[in-house]
């Protein structure tokens, strides 16, 4: 039972995914290197495009860490780590604008990033708890118990597959948005493209895993019950 057909798959998922962290790490840290022309530091782009948006109200915050950039959709606040805020390089300003992104969607409550945030709350009860259910569930074949932690489990893989449109979404307006602003040239939108790219395959790879343990979960309560 701990070896299926569905193992081999979730392990080069895995793999996938380990890939797709060390791929985002190299990918910024190369475009780091670049400079833009423009000569606009992260915290410079996020703030443009939110002013532009009427976004007067949303702050830019920075924060410890690298990679750590993310928007606060309670706080309302759109925090980026410190090379993002003060570098004035292609990673930068890439990743200034795709958070903001998610400040622009939260404004036009743009209708995925609505049900995420709808089901967050049950996602984060659920999270927790599945895995022991289906711990406990397949140790004492307890039928009951599995297909409760499926169910839970479930919640939390509806999860990560709506958040694949909102990052593809938020990456596709932070690209159109410097473009039109005049943010970056013609010749740096391939590098921003591939620092976007490389941060949305994560997000794919953790998706694909969830997805595939779920399908295993699901088979393998399929063949107890034959």
């Amino acid at each position: 039972m701990l070896f299926t057909p569905w193992t081999i798959l979730i392990l080069a998922a895995v793999g996938l995914s380990i890939w797709a962290s060390f791929r985002v790490k190299g990918t910024f840290n190369k475009w780091s290197d670049v400079p833009v022309a423009s000569g606009l530091t992260g915290y410079d782009v996020a703030r443009r495009i939110l002013d532009e948006n009427g976004l007067h109200d949303v702050p830019v915050e920075a924060v410890r860490g690298a990679l750590t950039d993310h928007y606060d959709p309670i706080a309302r606040v759109v925090r980026l780590s410190e090379p993002v805020y003060y570098e004035r390089s292609v990673s930068a300003v890439s990743v200034a604008a795709h958070e903001v992104g998610h400040a622009i969607q939260h404004k036009v409550s743009y209708p995925m990033l609505v049900a995420r945030h709808k089901i967050f709350p049950v996602v984060n009860f659920s999270s927790g708890i599945a895995p022991l259910l289906l711990i406990g569930g397949f140790l004492f074949k307890m039928s009951g118990l599995i297909l409760l932690g499926i169910i839970l489990f479930s919640a939390a893989v509806l999860f990560q597959l709506i958040t694949l449109p909102v990052e593809f979404n938020a990456s596709s307006r932070a690209r159109d948005l410097m473009v039109s602003s005049g943010f970056i040239r013609n010749d740096e939108e391939p590098g921003v493209a591939k620092v976007l790219n490389a941060a949305a395959l994560t997000y794919v790879a953790a998706a694909l895993v969830s997805l595939l343990q779920l399908l295993e979960y699901i088979w393998i309560f399929n063949r107890s019950d034959d």
